[in-house]
């Protein structure tokens, strides 16, 4: 199956208008930082978040006062994002449906269905968007899907505010957002299981887990950064670092000869799989 994406380049901040956050946890923290960052004043930002440690922290970080439930102040707000677990989603929207009846919902929350949130939420105005824990850094990588009652002024706010975020493309069909959460969402872990591998081969060799560790995360970053920058498919950029009786080719072969790639690729599969079955069990209520 052939799934259009629409890849954008990284936008100028320009001004928001206030926003909520439902939930107030590492990804709503990663978001709501980056605004920050690019000057949106903590007074436009309101935050439902019902730990008081979690709302002690966006206090001490961002200056925002979290409200423990939700109330009247999201009335000013044009955009809510969604980031709550995905079990705790359908309960969340109960006292917030109809507080905000005109703004754009943002959903965070892996696997919930838009068509579930637009029932929950009474409204077509939902976007769904997958990021991944690079995020955190201002590095992720976020799929993102509206539903066909979102606008183009609708698809540039989800933008502005998942920007600071890292990169952002847009899908055409809801159930390419399964085939996101499998690459790039559950993504990172993948490359930080083979980080641990590298880590501890490094060990096995002689080296310091420092220094070990230091060359597995330098090797990914740099090979990374060169495959983002160059025109040549990662098949190409392998041969040439792979000359025939030499050690990369000792490696390669030995990889080959488990069956590596067919694996990774299993393992991918089933990360789509489960990424469908939680849509499914979530997306009930």
């Amino acid at each position: 199956m052939n799934i259009a994406v629409t890849f954008l380049p990284r936008r100028e901040p320009t001004p928001l208008p206030p926003i909520a956050f439902i939930g107030g946890g590492n990804m709503a923290s990663a978001i709501i930082g980056g605004l920050i960052k690019q000057d949106v004043p903590a007074e436009s930002i309101e935050v439902v978040e019902p730990f008081a440690e979690a709302r002690a922290r966006l206090a001490h970080d961002f200056g925002i006062t979290a409200q423990a439930e939700a109330g009247s102040a999201l009335a000013r707000c044009e955009v809510v994002v969604w980031a709550v677990k995905p079990q705790s989603f359908a309960e969340a929207a109960k006292p917030v449906r109809g507080l905000a009846p005109d703004a754009l919902h943002l959903s965070v929350a892996a696997g919930i269905p838009s068509d579930s949130i637009a029932r929950w939420l009474g409204t077509e105005r939902v976007v769904r968007a997958m990021p991944n824990t690079p995020a955190l850094v201002g590095q992720g990588m976020t799929g993102l899907y509206a539903r066909e009652a979102v606008d183009s002024d609708g698809r540039k706010l989800a933008e502005q505010v998942l920007a600071p975020t890292g990169d952002l493309i847009w899908v055409d069909a809801e159930t390419a957002l399964d085939a996101v959460t499998a690459m790039s969402g559950s993504g990172p872990a993948y490359v930080f299981y083979f980080i641990e591998a590298m880590t501890e081969a490094g060990v096995d060799l002689g080296l310091t887990p420092e220094q070990a560790h230091q060359l597995a995360v330098g090797t990914f970053t740099g090979a990374s950064a060169l495959a983002s920058s160059a025109t040549e498919p990662p098949a190409v950029l392998r041969e040439r670092v792979t000359s025939k009786g030499g050690t990369t080719y000792a490696a390669i072969t030995a990889m080959e000869s488990a069956d590596i790639k067919t694996q990774f690729k299993a393992a991918i599969r089933a990360a789509h799989q489960r990424a469908a079955e939680l849509g499914q069990e979530f997306g009930r209520g």
